[in-house]
């Protein structure tokens, strides 16, 4: 089974992509929303954020994530570390979830695949692109923040130029092209790739 990575930046759109090869009948791995539920049920992460944040990051034993990332977002160096915490805890709960799939391939779906180090489980990486413009705009209807606060964001990510080209495959979503189609097409190209893989396995 090939392990594929789906990523962009903040508003880029990767959620809805990834909701499409949904359809399709690929299985995604959603790396936030894992993150979220790993850093509320794992005990090791949940003592070492408290550590190094303070008890305030849990308010009845749930993760205060509006504290968290008041703490982080205009601070580098303390999301460097959230980030140094998390995302070993992620990237293994990722690999347990892609040893249990069936399918052709399986989708990791993550905003900081290359920040994070997790492309080197992954044989190929597909980039979802938009316009910055367009990313602020999505991201402040999103989550209802300032202009100011999302190109703080922006800011802590991999500039979008760079990690493009850093991906195998580029899927456009600008508002002006189509994207279902764009995902079908790759669906196709990937499921290809998937079978010699598939019958080197059964020799």
């Amino acid at each position: 089974m090939l392990k594929i990575g789906l990523t962009g930046g903040i508003g880029s759109g990767k959620s809805t992509v990834a909701k499409i090869f949904e359809q399709l009948g690929v299985p995604v791995y959603y790396a936030d929303t894992e993150a979220k539920r790993i850093m509320n049920e794992d005990p090791i992460l949940t003592a070492e954020l408290i550590l190094h944040f303070g008890k305030e990051v849990f308010v009845d034993g749930k993760l205060n994530r509006k504290y968290l990332s008041s703490l982080v977002f205009n601070d580098k160096k303390k999301l460097d570390l959230l980030n140094s915490l998390v995302h070993p805890a992620t990237i293994r709960n990722s690999e347990q979830w892609m040893q249990q799939q069936q399918s052709p391939y399986a989708i990791k779906e993550a905003a900081l695949i290359f920040e994070s180090g997790s492309q080197d489980q992954l044989d190929y990486v597909i980039g979802v692109s938009a316009p910055e413009t367009l990313r602020i705009q999505r991201t402040i209807q999103r989550d209802n923040i300032t202009r100011e606060a999302v190109k703080d964001r922006i800011q802590n990510q991999l500039s979008e130029s760079i990690k493009m080209r850093l991906c195998n495959f580029v899927i456009i979503n600008d508002e002006q092209q189509l994207v279902i189609p764009q995902v079908i097409e790759l669906d196709m190209k990937i499921r290809a790739l998937a079978n010699p893989k598939a019958n080197m396995k059964t020799l």
